[in-house]
């Protein structure tokens, strides 16, 4: 894992304790955790952007629809992760909807107010809340990139790669990434179909570079995932 992905790892541990409170006095009752059932949506295009979240528990979709109605996956969050953080650059109605995968996600709502109150007397969240805005668009900047410019085989590979370094664990040589993404998920967030995945990935496997089931991918060389 680089540098800056521990620290973007550790930033999402500190702000948990900040956007779910269990024992922050004054915090708890306000900010008690959402209960969603699966496939239940927490917020909805053009609905007033109030409330910034934290998932404590399940996986939350953050989409939007194309003229043509189809729906775009922009990023499929889990636990520790933030949404909504938009509502804090000025973002008055939602561009976009956040839709819980799971039958039971939790997830904790901060209101701005509350929020930019807490920011403005501790420097180093506020800080920190800025670079989760920017590595977000440099991350959605990446993507569009990768959508115009190169092939579906090389989207897979980069996002592995990206995946591995955000949230890999390293297992001697190799990078071990717990992944609860369908080969479907993983169509969705690289502009793909499923069974292109599928065919990639056991290209990969049959090639020794990577292995995997239903709750990890195992990356057996980074260098040779290109």
């Amino acid at each position: 894992m680089s540098e800056s992905s521990k620290l973007w790892y550790f930033e999402n541990v500190d702000l948990f304790e900040i956007l779910c409170p269990r024992k922050t006095p004054g915090l708890e009752e306000k900010h008690n955790p959402n209960v969603y059932g699966k496939d239940e949506f927490i917020y909805f295009p053009d609905e007033q952007s109030m409330n910034i979240y934290m998932i404590a528990d399940g996986r939350v979709k953050i989409g939007s629809y194309g003229d043509d109605g189809k729906e775009i996956v922009k990023a499929i969050l889990s636990k520790g992760e933030i949404f909504g953080e938009l509502a804090l650059a000025g973002e008055e109605k939602r561009n976009d909807f956040a839709q819980s995968m799971n039958a039971s996600t939790r997830v904790c709502p901060m209101t701005v107010d509350n929020l930019k109150d807490l920011m403005k007397d501790n420097q180093e969240l506020s800080l920190k809340i800025f670079r989760i805005l920017g590595w977000r668009l440099r991350k959605m900047e990446r993507r569009i990139e990768s959508l115009v410019f190169k092939d579906a085989r090389t989207r897979i590979v980069e996002f592995l790669r990206e995946m591995a370094e955000e949230k890999g664990q390293k297992v001697g040589f190799e990078m071990m990434i717990k992944s609860h993404l369908t080969h479907k998920d993983i169509a969705s967030l690289t502009g793909t179909s499923r069974q292109t995945v599928t065919t990639v990935m056991n290209e990969l496997r049959e090639e020794n570079i990577i292995n995997f089931d239903r709750r990890r991918i195992l990356i057996r060389d980074m260098a040779k995932l290109a």
